[in-house]
């Protein structure tokens, strides 16, 4: 491994964890790319080269998908109109009105319910909470082999969760049918370089890595230390001071801390999923 090539992912290491990098890493230009990532909600309305989204979703399609069953599906919003409402939907987000591209990622069961009539036969194992789970893994890992790939082509991403603020709303304006919401959306587009934020420090591996049983011995340590460098993170943004334990400790206190979604699995039973 060459001299730079060494320098680049130890300063890489170094702004996602803010500590010093081990002696040794491997580099290559896909760990430089992942470890680059950082969410941007800022975007020149430019629209995306031909063929960009289609590349994206090549690369979502070519991704793990359990027993090759494949059930997502995905909706890509490029009306500024349609955007601008599910904006609104997702708690007034407004880079989702300026990213030229808007991807809904779609738990999509209906496709199996449709294929498995068409065969004339049952569909009961769609019931079960363990589909649902399996759809949702899928749809995550999916959408995650597309936000590399256009990164890959130095555009930015950003995931929004708000997207399940309102899921029957959303799944009206998108014409989804039973057995299919959308779990979450992204924001595709060029990145505004006057309006940039960085590279948002992660926990440690001390905290996150286990190595042959689960322990939590380092954790108070690890998250004391990380609470620290989130706050400095903070500051050189300038963003208010705070301590991300408490923070995150605070968002979990209560139902409230989940914006309205507390209510989800009713909802995801008038949407058609059983739940069993």
């Amino acid at each position: 491994m060459s001299g730079t090539s060494s320098e680049r992912i130890s300063t890489l290491w170094q702004t996602r964890y803010r500590t010093p990098a081990p002696e040794t890493l491997p580099d290559n230009a896909v760990l430089d790319l992942l470890m680059s990532h950082h969410s941007v909600r800022a975007y020149l309305p430019d629209a995306l080269p031909e063929g960009t989204l289609q590349a994206g979703i090549a690369a979502a399609s070519s991704a793990a998908t359990s027993s090759n069953l494949q059930v997502w599906s995905v909706v890509a919003v490029e009306n500024p109109e349609t955007r601008a409402r599910l904006a609104e939907l997702c708690g007034g987000q407004k880079h989702i009105e300026v990213a030229p591209l808007f991807l809904a990622w779609i738990v999509d069961l209906a496709r199996l319910e449709r294929i498995a009539e068409r065969a004339g036969m049952g569909h009961e194992a769609l019931d079960y909470e363990e589909v649902f789970l399996m759809a949702t893994l899928d749809s995550g890992i999916a959408a995650q082999n597309a936000v590399t790939a256009f990164e890959s082509l130095g555009l930015g991403t950003v995931y929004i969760g708000g997207l399940r603020n309102h899921p029957e709303e959303v799944a009206s304006l998108l014409s989804l049918p039973p057995r299919s919401v959308a779990v979450v959306g992204l924001c595709v587009g060029k990145p505004d370089p006057a309006a940039q934020n960085g590279h948002k420090p992660r926990l440690g591996q001390d905290v996150v890595l286990h190595r042959e049983r689960y322990s939590t011995e380092n954790e108070p340590e690890g998250i004391a230390a990380y609470d620290r460098i989130a706050d400095d993170y903070q500051k050189e943004q300038g963003l208010t001071s705070r301590a991300w334990s408490e923070t995150v400790a605070k968002r979990v206190d209560s139902f409230k801390g989940l914006s309205g979604r507390h209510v989800m699995r009713t909802v995801l039973h008038r949407l058609g999923f059983p739940l069993r």
